[in-house]
């Protein structure tokens, strides 16, 4: 068997010191998650976390940043996921659009309010996520290059 991790983006968005995130149904019950989700073929990752933001919050979302790129596992012999945490702005709300199946309700929640639901966040890495733009980290968008069918030689 080929070992591959899953490929996920994420996004932080952050709007007068409260963030962006969604409330899914999971195999473990109702949690919190950054909007996010998997690479699809043929897609950028770029265009990843636009499409994603939009189908789970029903904004559109412009990255401006790249937060860090994550390695996660929750225990030996579990899937791994390598996710790209994107930060940006949100703008164009469409109230009509309906939420990703799964998603039940979208919050903007302080730090504060993040750390008071851990036992309800999906994975470590949404507080980690928000934690590590509260510090400062950006890199810009160049870093990631796409060379989707280009052929060589």
């Amino acid at each position: 068997m080929v070992w591959k991790p899953h490929v996920t983006v994420a996004a932080v968005i952050e709007r007068d010191g409260r963030f962006l995130l969604v409330e899914e149904h999971t195999s473990n019950g109702l949690q919190f998650n950054q909007p996010a989700g998997h690479l699809e073929e043929n897609e950028s990752l770029i265009a990843a976390v636009k499409r994603e933001v939009y189908e789970e919050t029903a904004w559109q979302f412009e990255p401006e940043y790249l937060v860090s790129i994550q390695l996660w596992r929750k225990k030996p012999r579990a899937a791994s996921f390598l996710r790209c945490c994107f930060a940006g702005l949100c703008h164009s709300h469409d109230p009509n659009q309906p939420l990703d199946e799964g998603v039940v309700a979208t919050h903007w929640l302080s730090r504060e309010e993040i750390k008071e639901q851990r036992h309800r966040l999906r994975s470590p890495l949404v507080s980690i996520s928000v934690d590590e733009y509260l510090t400062g980290q950006r890199y810009p968008l160049e870093l990631l290059k796409s060379f989707l069918d280009l052929e060589y030689g």
